[in-house]
């Protein structure tokens, strides 16, 4: 057998209908053998007889656990032959309907022992399981990460965001000679950065507001809960999957505002923590039982309790007199725009573990409906105001 990376288990319990997208290869591999050794017909198949005692002739250079996937992927094919394509991206570490037939059709059932129950591993490798077990509900993928995790690229969008707002928010500090309730400074809505209805045409402000914070205690919440929910959901699904909920959440934020508290500015991150908080929890509650986080009940409440605390602090924020008469302090809408997109693209983004999103109907439907909003938004931010003759606050 050629010389090949020892990835961990290639499998995912994935639901029927749906395919695995798989990973990017690491390295270029050969086969573990010439088809010719055991295809001499070129007929793209190969009994499951030779199958086995190739397996069984290599089994100390294979990774325990792929050796019980291959076995798996033999039982799974009662006609005795295997298509030596499926045995090829099983040894090159590619996730495909193969590996969701070996579980669901095979007749052997996967009996390594569980992740949690590995000894001797050093921090980097406890962390890692650590994260598997804090966002992954099935055994079979919290193996295959804690073998595949390469922490190469490491969780860079959520620590980017998180520096870029404590750079922000200290330069704005330091500018005000103000840190708490910043906000009540009366030069702190003519940042540029800053959601403000009279500046509504300016787009950017609809994102950008996510680097201004109320004060420090706005701040300390938010930047707790990104760094504590998003860094390990990041390292699990990539910055790609993560920056979407993020991002999804943070304009879905403003423009809830704007529709639903129309005459309020906008600033904080919480639109996008909220996404990827809610996502995270709406998983866990769906899969209750697969969940194996330890104090998953503890955590939720603590979780809920933190997002309470700052939604109740925005709430007190908005109906507090304002110190810059006739603009009211900042929305709390953006709070809930977050939630609902965490709650449906989020939860759809992080159900299955390097699932294809395109594969999926309820994406497209949820992608839609984002769609439909923000354009309903859009066109409202251009008609509504004059049509309803709203009165806003005069530019910072």
């Amino acid at each position: 057998m050629g010389e090949h990376p020892s990835p961990g288990p290639a499998v995912a319990a994935c639901a029927e209908a749906e395919r695995i997208e798989e990973l990017e290869p690491e390295a270029e591999e050969r086969p573990p053998a010439a088809p010719e050794d055991f295809d001499p017909g070129n007929t793209g198949y190969i009994s499951t007889c030779k199958f086995r005692s190739l397996l069984e002739s290599q089994s100390s250079k294979l990774d325990p656990h792929k050796r019980e996937v291959l076995l798996a992927l033999a039982d799974s094919h009662a006609d005795g032959q295997i298509c030596y394509q499926d045995f090829v991206n099983l040894m090159s570490n590619k996730r495909s309907n193969s590996f969701r037939q070996a579980i669901l059709q095979g007749n052997r059932r996967l009996c390594s022992k569980a992740l949690l129950e590995e000894k001797g591993l050093n921090f980097s490798q406890r962390l890692i399981r650590h994260v598997a077990y804090e966002t992954l509900p099935r055994e079979i993928d919290r193996k295959w990460y804690y073998d595949s995790y390469t922490c190469c690229p490491p969780p860079w969008f959520m620590i980017t965001v998180t520096l870029l707002e404590v750079a922000f928010f200290l330069y704005n500090g330091v500018s005000l000679d103000q840190f708490v309730l910043q906000v009540t400074h009366p030069r702190y809505l003519k940042n540029s950065l800053v959601y403000h209805p009279q500046l509504r045409a300016q787009a950017w402000r609809y994102l950008t507001y996510i680097f201004m914070h109320a004060g420090i205690e706005h701040l300390g919440l938010n930047v707790v809960l990104q760094l504590l929910v998003g860094v390990p959901l990041e390292m699990v699904h990539g910055a790609t999957r993560i920056a979407l909920v993020y991002v999804a959440g943070v304009v879905a934020g403003s423009l809830a505002v704007s529709v639903a508290d129309m005459t309020a500015p906008v600033v904080g991150s919480s639109g996008g923590v909220y996404a990827l908080v809610s996502a995270h929890l709406a998983n866990i509650v769906m899969n209750w039982s697969g969940m194996k986080c330890q104090f998953k009940l503890l955590r939720m409440a603590v979780a809920l309790i933190c997002m309470s605390m700052e939604f109740g602090r925005a709430v007190w924020l908005r109906f507090h007199p304002s110190a810059y008469p006739p603009c009211p302090h900042p929305s709390f809408v953006a709070h809930l725009g977050g939630v609902a997109v965490g709650i449906t693209l989020g939860v759809v983004i992080l159900r299955n573990y390097e699932q294809r999103l395109q594969d999926q109907s309820l994406w497209w439907i949820f992608v839609a409906m984002y769609t439909v909003f923000v354009l309903f938004a859009v066109f409202w931010n251009i008609f509504a105001y004059t049509l309803l003759d709203i009165k806003l606050p005069p530019p910072p």
